[in-house]
């Protein structure tokens, strides 16, 4: 027998038992929806990830490391090991970085006439909307970024994040409007454009800016010039690697640090790439993880076409003994049975894709969650579909085979 023969054999077979072979389907539908949806998520998070950090590529971040009291560790942040003036060293003594932004930051109730709403407030320098890539949202007022004169005077401004404009004024001119926070009155003088949420780095938009000098004054009443970040932003991609030597040679001579005793940083300079590195790869981890839960689903399908083509060779006995009897060789039989297998996983495939393909629109129109199918998706998905009906189709289509043919005959 010919294959085109072999898959007319086998088509008509699975058509006799359309209900029984729709059920057989449903598991490999399933299975290779979730393991699509799963990619979906995973890949859409990526995109999110490098969406945030592009054209950001030169910038970098300061942040208190640990240091030693006493001879005991007090761990990554555990004592706020830099200052404003340091901020403002970098500014002055480092030719390859462009901008500087002190960063201090506390979470706070705001309340605007009977609204309110938790979020987190950032004291940030003039400079920090460029590092950021933060935009003004026009259509919102005319709004716009506090000044290096502002932030010096330490004026009581802020600038609302697209979340908390949202919860507090609900579409209504935000500009010029005064909101508490921590009972003490501030003037709104722009609303920032939305960035949305990533994961891992929550909600971007749920913020409010305003001068350092006011945040640190006003908000956290310190008494010391401690912040808690320095934003940075190297004047190239190029001049990356020589802008973290300066920033590290800087703050190591302010902060009396001598490496050829072996004294550990306490502070820790990281760019952009790492950052991204850092977060993709847990993205990664994540979607690694669930695709593997997913693919139990697809486990459990291709049992049931075991069961399934065990079945249907018990009920075909006698016509396997016949077509073997007119000149069948097993090959032919083997060969029949685990294109019906085959054929299975793989239009249960294909309904699998379609059904991710709908199930992802869903998630991202009704839970906002960015999802995108990755490009390799469909050849993996038909390429499981095909292993899975090959794996679990071939020793029922090998059993079918080695049926003795008298036997087979005298079956009833």
């Amino acid at each position: 027998m010919n294959i085109t023969t072999t898959i007319s054999f086998s088509v008509r077979a699975l058509m006799k038992n359309k209900f029984r072979s729709f059920l057989t389907l449903l598991g490999i539908i399933f299975g290779v929806g979730a393991v699509i949806m799963v990619m979906s998520l995973g890949y859409g998070a990526q995109l999110n990830i490098e969406e945030r950090f592009a054209g950001m590529s030169n910038n970098l971040s300061v942040m208190p490391g640990s240091r030693s009291v006493g001879r005991v560790s007090t761990g990554a942040g555990g004592v706020n090991t830099l200052t404003l003036e340091d901020a403002l060293a970098i500014a002055d003594e480092c030719p390859n970085i462009s901008y500087v932004s002190p960063l201090v930051s506390t979470r706070s109730m705001v309340i605007y006439k009977s609204t309110n709403w938790p979020t987190t407030v950032q004291g940030v320098g003039s400079d920090f909307p460029v590092i950021g890539d933060w935009q003004i949202d026009a259509a919102k007022g005319d709004g716009r970024f506090f000044s290096e004169d502002e932030v010096h005077a330490g004026l009581k401004i802020c600038v609302l994040g697209a979340e908390v404009y949202s919860q507090l004024f609900g579409g209504a001119d935000a500009v010029g409007e005064i909101i508490r926070i921590n009972r003490q009155p501030f003037t709104v003088i722009g609303v920032l454009a939305a960035k949305g949420q990533i994961g891992g780095f929550g909600n971007r938009d749920d913020v409010i800016m305003m001068p350092y000098t006011t945040a640190m004054s006003r908000l956290l009443g310190k008494v010391d010039s401690s912040i808690n970040q320095i934003q940075l932003s190297a004047t190239s991609t190029d001049a990356l690697n020589a802008a973290i030597a300066e920033v590290t040679e800087l703050l190591r001579r302010r902060h009396h640090i001598e490496a050829s005793d072996g004294s550990a940083d306490d502070f820790t300079v990281r760019n952009v790439a790492e950052v991204v590195s850092l977060a993709q790869s847990s993205t990664e981890t994540m979607t690694s993880l669930l695709v593997a839960i997913a693919a139990v689903s697809l486990l459990v399908g291709g049992i049931g076409i075991m069961n399934i083509m065990f079945a249907s060779v018990t009920e075909r006995t006698r016509e396997i003994g016949i077509r073997r009897a007119i000149g069948a060789k097993p090959r032919d039989i083997r060969l029949q049975f685990l294109i019906e297998a085959v054929t299975l996983c793989l239009i249960g495939g294909l309904l699998g894709i379609l059904a991710a393909v709908g199930g992802a629109a869903i998630l991202e129109s009704v839970f906002k969650s960015r999802t995108a199918i990755p490009p390799n998706a469909i050849l993996i998905a038909f390429g499981i579909s095909t292993g899975v009906g090959t794996f679990f189709g071939y020793y029922p289509a090998f059993k079918a085979s080695k049926l003795n043919v008298i036997e087979a005959l005298r079956y009833e």
